[in-house]
């Protein structure tokens, strides 16, 4: 089978999931956001996989797979296991595509991981398995989560203090964050370029509300 073939059956069969999930069905704001996540996860495997030498259409194929599992309403609960059943959901579909038993063993153990770092079945963390979770963070740390993060965390409504509280534990994390080991140097560029523009931001954002209970400094008799 060609890779665009499989790809597009990837795409189609992630697609598939998602209409015939109760849970999306009932939530189309949920399916919609996390269809394109799943395509910028891809976008940002295929990137690292083309300067590490992966193999692009299987990585690809993992990352669109990774949250698959959202087809099922598994309660805030079995939010943790989301991976797992992903690699259950993804497996009999990956092996329907003809693929190697151990690229379906690869590929399902880095989508199983990529939630808390664990698996159901026995793996080995590949610098390619492990590119699953990584694109998987550098995208929940790029620009659209500066949005999203914000709406969620109904920013706006809070007052100026709790603003600035706000901030400045979000940068006090991020830069905790920022030397993160991951799998691959081209992942570890990536992260660290993404999450220096969410601390740029979110410095910039608290200057602006240093300066907005009173004029600073001292003027001039």
């Amino acid at each position: 089978m060609q890779k665009s073939e499989i790809i597009r059956k990837t795409e189609e069969f992630l697609n598939n999931k998602f209409a015939g999930g109760a849970f999306l069905a009932a939530h189309p704001e949920e399916k919609a956001y996390r269809l394109e996540h799943s395509y910028r996860v891809a976008n940002i495997g295929r990137e690292i996989a083309a300067r590490e030498g992966f193999d692009v259409t299987e990585t690809v194929v993992a990352c669109l797979l990774h949250d698959v599992s959202y087809c099922e309403d598994f309660g805030e609960d079995g939010w943790r296991d989301h991976g797992r059943r992903s690699a259950a959901i993804a497996r009999p579909f990956l092996e329907s595509l003809g693929l190697p038993e151990d690229r379906v063993d690869d590929i399902c153990y880095g989508i199983a991981i990529h939630v808390d770092d664990k698996a159901d079945f026995d793996g080995v963390r590949t610098p390619f398995a492990l590119t699953v979770g990584d694109a998987d963070n550098i995208d929940r740390f790029d620009v659209y989560r500066v949005h999203e993060t914000l709406s969620h965390d109904r920013f706006s409504e809070k007052n100026l203090s709790e603003k600035t509280e706000y901030v400045e534990k979000r940068l006090k994390r991020l830069k905790e964050l920022l030397n993160m080991p991951l799998a691959t140097g081209t992942a570890e560029k990536m992260w660290r370029d993404r999450l220096s523009f969410y601390i740029e931001f979110l410095g910039r954002l608290k200057s602006q509300l240093d300066n907005s209970d009173g004029v600073k400094g001292k003027t001039s008799p």
